[in-house]
């Protein structure tokens, strides 16, 4: 306090405990089980999951069963091979069609961006 009124009455503090020593028992289990799975407790280094580059429409659309069943038949290496030549060649179409309606590029990506989430969910990226 004596800090306080050396600022002639400005600033008035209630707090007579330290942060480090302010939550124990209960009350820092709760909060400790309250944090999302990727935030540890503990030596301070955050772990995450690994990203996955999973689709998350996995086995679901339209042609999902195809798609499925033609990568176990011609094997995954080469099904994305093919996959990887379709999504390329789908990829230049929509530049030819955007250079003729004379869209930009920030347009062209956005259709390329519709492109994939309709792929996801009829199914060709299963």
């Amino acid at each position: 306090m004596a800090a306080a009124a050396a600022l002639n009455g400005g600033l008035v503090c209630s707090f007579h405990g330290s942060w480090g020593t302010s939550m124990y028992g209960d009350d820092y289990y709760s909060l400790v089980d309250s944090l999302p799975r990727h935030v540890t407790v503990g030596n301070g280094k955050p772990s995450r999951s690994p990203p996955s580059m999973k689709n998350v429409n996995e086995g679901k659309g339209l042609f999902a069963p195809v798609v499925v069943i033609t990568r176990n038949i011609i094997g995954k290496k080469r099904f994305n091979q093919l996959r990887g030549k379709a999504i390329a060649l789908h990829s230049q179409v929509i530049t030819e069609f955007c250079k003729a309606i004379g869209a930009d590029a920030k347009q062209r990506q956005g259709l390329i961006r519709l492109a994939k989430k309709n792929g996801e969910r009829l199914g060709f990226l299963a």
